[in-house]
């Protein structure tokens, strides 16, 4: 009887550090720069984050101005990453040197872009799996809708918010998110 609940104690802890080894959390992250460099998540440590997913040829684009806009302004407190993304109607067909080009020549774009990535479906980056699952974010399950929605990550790496396409980076909620301590 000692013996088998040794085992089945024993079974239960293999079982439950094999799903912490498997989970991960947002500092875990490491992607690929637009440029092909490595980008740590772990170097966010202590800022707030706004992850968005961008393209150049959308109805939406010209929020990379006020994306810019508040990063100039609340970089101290805040870093906006961009992932190029072409999963809607074909909005970023560009390559890498396209998307830097159109970014700076257009926008003056100074904040983190990333390598383009696939946000929704079969292929979705492992990022966007964490950001749209509870099940590995623990706050809350989202879909991807359009271009330019954006995920709002807390000093301690846990979502706190996503913000939808039609609501602009320098809305008033995103202002006093940014602006909370």
């Amino acid at each position: 009887m000692k013996r088998t609940r040794l085992y089945l104690a024993f079974f239960l802890f293999s079982l439950s550090l094999a799903g912490f080894a498997q989970s991960s959390g947002f500092y875990d992250f490491k992607v690929k720069t637009l440029e092909g460099g490595s980008f740590d998540f772990s170097s966010l440590r202590g800022k707030k984050v706004m992850i968005v997913n961008t393209a150049s040829k959308c109805g939406f684009t010209p929020q990379y101005k006020e994306l810019e806009e508040v990063f100039e302004k609340y970089g101290d407190d805040l870093v906006i990453v961009a992932f190029p993304a072409n999963n809607f109607l074909n909005q970023e067909p560009g390559s890498p040197a396209d998307i830097r080009k159109f970014c700076t020549e257009n926008y003056g774009v100074t904040f983190p872009v990333m390598e383009k990535i696939s946000v929704k479906g079969a292929d979705m980056h492992p990022l966007y799996k964490w950001l749209t699952s509870k099940d590995k974010n623990g706050v809350m399950d989202s879909e991807v809708k359009w271009n330019f929605q954006k995920y709002l990550i807390d000093e301690k790496g846990n979502l706190v918010d996503v913000i939808y396409s039609r609501e602009k980076p320098s809305s008033d909620k995103v202002i006093a998110w940014i602006s909370s301590k």
